[in-house]
């Protein structure tokens, strides 16, 4: 399958990684799929990736009662590394926007250029989930 095909987003993520240090960015649904990857990364470690960071996402939601014994709908999840970071947050029901970078990356610019990305495209973002999976993220139960 042709890879610029099936990867119709992927140019609106090459904008998250157009800063410095930034390295990769993948759009996946609740379920592990891959909707989109950035320019950067090859869809097969793309997609691996995205399994992985839907897995990454559903363990830290499960910790939410660590923060707060009430419901905490899961927002975001950054995880560091000694070569940089991985942030995952939350882009629409059952969506999940991930970023990588180096360690020498403006932490907070890229969370703001991702929190950016997500207002702009809005239901662009949204996967909905497939039958029988919830959904999770903002604005759904924990």
């Amino acid at each position: 399958m042709n890879d610029h095909l099936t990867n119709e987003l992927g140019w609106m993520l090459d904008e998250v990684v157009k800063m410095p240090e930034a390295r990769h960015a993948i759009l996946l649904s609740a379920d592990g799929m891959l909707r989109a990857h950035s320019e950067g990364i090859a869809r097969d470690e793309a997609e691996r990736q995205a399994a992985a960071l839907s897995g990454l996402q559903s363990i830290s939601r499960s910790t939410s009662e660590f923060c707060d014994p009430h419901e905490t709908p899961w927002q975001q999840t950054l995880v560091e590394f000694v070569g940089g970071y991985v942030f995952l947050i939350a882009a629409g029901p059952g969506a999940y926007l991930a970023v990588s970078a180096t360690e020498a990356v403006d932490m907070e610019a890229v969370s703001y250029r991702m929190q950016k990305l997500v207002d702009r495209l809005g239901k662009e973002l949204t996967s909905p989930p497939r039958q029988g999976i919830p959904r999770h993220g903002i604005g759904s139960p924990a």
